[in-house]
């Protein structure tokens, strides 16, 4: 499906901040993934699984969705099996071209307002650079009533990982790991985006390794290795100092466990339809209220 009156993505401002992640190296690991992805996508599928589950709940058709972040093209497929009609974006080139889709970031998404009715995004809102401006955009391409679901890991992942790097590298650390996103924050911004009943909560999934470099080659099968702009060198006498620091926080039988944080959003492009958001402090949506869209909140955070 191509939605029409496609317009070109927004030109940068002079003023614009710089972009924390490197565009370029983003869309290469996307793409660099790609042959070994299936044997990595333990994390995708999870996030995945958890969006679709929560679409059970939802009680319209949504019949136009769009799915950012189509790596394997299991989003593309579970949807349609529901009869829907579905497009996809995705970072990479590659990536996009396997699902027949656009490659694009999700900050600068080239879809014309009101061209869906569904849009899921799983594994890619943690590296964007405008994650604010990304939620402003998928609310403004939703139609009136649309919905929004999203999965991203966020703050508190990677313990382990970081602190052996912060051990190994010593008096000068360098940042190797992305910044993250927590729950009460990406709730916030799904308020300040626009969107009506906002709803974010979070899981945390614990994976056990046997060594620090497993899990960094897991991190990179997945495509979430560093696309930060300044990236510093990982040298092979840092890396044998992280990787025993990591060894250090084993299990006694060997493996040590490692979290990955998990945040999920949803919430609604507004319509006089939905009912009005209740006085501040005086009520608390549940997540299955929210995704039938048949009460109003204003609290974000469950």
């Amino acid at each position: 499906m191509t939605p029409a009156n496609v317009p070109p993505p927004p030109a940068p401002t002079p003023d614009a901040r710089p972009d924390i992640f490197d565009r370029q190296t983003r869309a290469l690991h996307r793409d660099r993934m790609l042959p070994r992805f299936a044997d990595h996508d333990f994390l995708h599928r999870a996030m995945l699984d958890e969006l679709l589950d929560r679409l059970t709940d939802v009680q319209r058709d949504l019949p136009e969705a769009l799915v950012v972040g189509c790596p394997d093209g299991r989003a593309q497929a579970a949807l349609e099996a529901l009869g829907k009609r579905v497009a996809s974006v995705d970072p990479g080139f590659l990536a996009a071209r396997n699902a027949g889709g656009v490659q694009a970031d999700e900050d600068s998404l080239p879809f014309a307002d009101n061209s869906f009715d569904l849009i899921i995004a799983c594994g890619t809102l943690d590296s964007v650079n405008d994650l604010p401006g990304a939620l402003i955009l998928m609310r403004r391409i939703l139609r009136p009533d649309g919905l929004m679901l999203a999965a991203f890991t966020g703050a508190g992942s990677l313990p382990r990982l970081k602190a052996a790097l912060l051990a190994g590298e010593g008096d000068r650390p360098g940042q190797h790991v992305h910044p993250q996103v927590d729950v009460r924050a990406a709730g916030d911004l799904l308020s300040r985006a626009g969107f009506a009943m906002p709803v974010a909560d979070g899981e945390m999934l614990t994976i056990r390794y046997g060594d620090i470099v497993r899990l960094m080659h897991d991190l990179r099968g997945m495509g979430g290795a560093s696309a930060l702009t300044t990236r510093p060198p990982l040298t092979r006498d840092t890396l044998m100092r992280a990787s025993g620091h990591f060894a250090d926080a084993a299990d006694p039988d060997g493996r040590t466990a490692e979290q990955m944080a998990i945040v999920y959003l949803s919430g609604w492009k507004p319509d006089p339809s939905q009912a009005a958001p209740a006085r501040r402090g005086s009520a608390t949506m549940s997540l299955a209220a929210a995704l039938k869209g048949k009460a109003g909140s204003d609290n974000s955070d469950q």
